[in-house]
């Protein structure tokens, strides 16, 4: 199989280049170059497998310049119980008979992102070798909290590894930002950013894309590839985690074989559910997508109207990794409901870049409409959907994952759906736990509490284990203090990989 940009002026590459590479030269996403499929055969031979297995089985598909046996190799070393604290790695909790809670957050950072971030850096050095590259990779990521910590912590002294994270400098929680600036690592940087995401994605973006710089860090040893969602190699691991869920319902005899389910994903960057979208095209029985948005509403929006525009007003809110407004991947599925239209995907990229907002024709906005369904939730409403959840099921979660519940009763509302449904819960409701300590103690057992003080709360007051990721944070070190303008993000990298910063 090979690798084509959504932008269709770079040649095709294998799994493996599109892996090194991260982002095309033209500016594109890579997307496979032709359909992958699962049988019901395939599927049903699944719920008898551990979550490494099923994996290996769906990487297997995608990552063909790989053996097997790497494939298994980079499973095993990624997916193991000193990593992950719980033995199915991804569970499912049921929460009544149609609801499903998916826990994506049991890994070193505790959000979803370890799914991923946990097996890309046993991917890229094989992906670098099989392409001949003689150079390091520079790894540059751009996060709105949980992508940083979680790539830092994966790649964290990977041999011929540099990895570079920006975040925002004020839109991330505290606990997010200590678990960046405290984070161990030889080959590690971390540099605040004053702006917010969308300002601090671009400057990542314009960095690849700049012929000067690269050729700069070229001349220094060095090429660019990315660990955000924009890079294949961490999209399709995420396809895997949608497959066990079904999987798992499959295995505890919760659903028939062949049963449609629905999936509701908190996402900004479009990532998260893209990967739910593409294991849809796979033959995953799935009847509806159901995109949840906070107040940054651009997705919701787009999925209503066929208008994409970030030209508007930016929130920060209590679930901060969602605060986006430019969301990268949604570019993949322009492309693959568009039957592959790079010019339409050109020209709609363009007008964003330009003008800040493109409209889609109708006919791929019914598309879209056909399988996906969405909408927002504001502050208020998440406090009150974490408290009525935990009050009605005795189930915790975190201010993402809230914001899905949310979405999920507004459809219920709308369509009177009630197939089977799995909410895709984004990451510990202890990274967040001011807000959800507020939410289900009230204002006056937090008052005065700081963020690690709360940690304590929490436990107490709910009976959770504290996750080790999190214990003892706030007594670490802090090693990364550079803080910088979005102009300067440029002259950084290359200061940081000639080592004078």
């Amino acid at each position: 199989m090979l690798y084509q940009s959504t932008r269709g002026n770079s040649q095709p590459v294998s799994a493996a280049g599109a892996i090194k590479l991260g982002i095309a030269p033209d500016g594109g996403l890579f997307v496979p170059d032709r359909p992958v499929y699962v049988t019901a055969g395939e599927l049903a031979l699944m719920a008898g497998m551990t979550y490494q297995e099923r994996a290996a089985s769906i990487l297997q598909l995608f990552l063909t310049d790989f053996t097997s046996g790497e494939i298994r190799e980079c499973v095993q070393g990624a997916y193991d119980r000193e990593k992950f604290d719980v033995p199915e790695i991804a569970p499912l909790q049921k929460l009544d008979e149609h609801l499903y809670v998916l826990e994506l957050w049991h890994g070193p950072t505790c959000a979803f992102k370890d799914m991923a971030l946990q097996i890309l850096p046993r991917l890229l050095p094989r992906a670098v070798k099989k392409t001949g590259e003689d150079r390091e990779i520079a790894i540059l990521v751009a996060t709105s909290g949980d992508t940083g910590k979680a790539a830092l912590e994966g790649f964290r002294d990977v041999p011929g590894t540099h990895i570079i994270v920006f975040f925002p400098a004020r839109g991330v929680s505290e606990v997010q930002r200590l678990q960046m600036i405290t984070q161990e690592g030889r080959n590690v940087h971390v540099v605040a950013v004053e702006g917010n995401f969308d300002q601090t994605q671009s400057g990542v973006k314009a960095i690849f894309t700049d012929s000067a710089v690269n050729a700069a860090v070229d001349r220094r040893g060095y090429r660019f590839s990315s660990a955000n969602s924009i890079n294949w190699g961490r999209l399709v691991p995420q396809i895997v985690y949608y497959f066990s869920a079904y999987a798992d319902l499959l295995a505890k005899g919760e659903i028939a074989s062949g049963e449609t389910v629905n999936f509701v994903v908190p996402t900004g960057n479009f990532g998260n559910i893209l990967a739910a979208f593409y294991a849809r095209q796979m033959g995953l029985p799935v009847k509806r997508l159901i995109c949840a948005a906070n107040r940054n509403n651009v997705l919701t929006d787009f999925i209503r109207t066929g208008t994409y525009d970030r030209t508007r007003e930016f929130y920060r809110t209590i679930s901060p990794s969602m605060d986006i407004l430019i969301s990268s991947n949604l570019e993949r599925l322009l492309y693959e409901v568009t039957g592959g239209d790079a010019a339409r995907v050109r020209e709609w990229m363009g007008a964003l870049q330009t003008a800040g907002r493109y409209q889609v024709d109708g006919e791929t906005l019914e598309k879209i409409q056909a399988v996906f369904w969405s909408d927002f939730a504001g502050d208020p409403a998440t406090m009150e959907t974490i408290r009525n959840t935990y009050r009605q099921y005795g189930y915790l979660m975190d201010t993402h994952t809230a914001v899905g519940k949310y979405v999920y009763d507004r459809y219920v509302e709308a369509t009177r759906d009630t197939s089977k449904t799995v909410i895709a819960s984004t990451a510990s409701p202890f990274k967040f736990n001011q807000s959800v300590a507020t939410a289900i103690l009230g204002e006056e057992a937090v008052r005065g509490k700081g963020e690690f003080e709360l940690l304590e709360t929490l436990s107490r007051a709910t009976g959770l284990p504290i996750p080790k990721g999190l214990k003892d944070l706030d007594k670490k070190p802090v090693r990364h203090t550079l803080t910088v303008a979005p102009e300067e993000m440029k002259r950084v990298v290359q200061e940081l990989l000639t080592g004078r910063n």
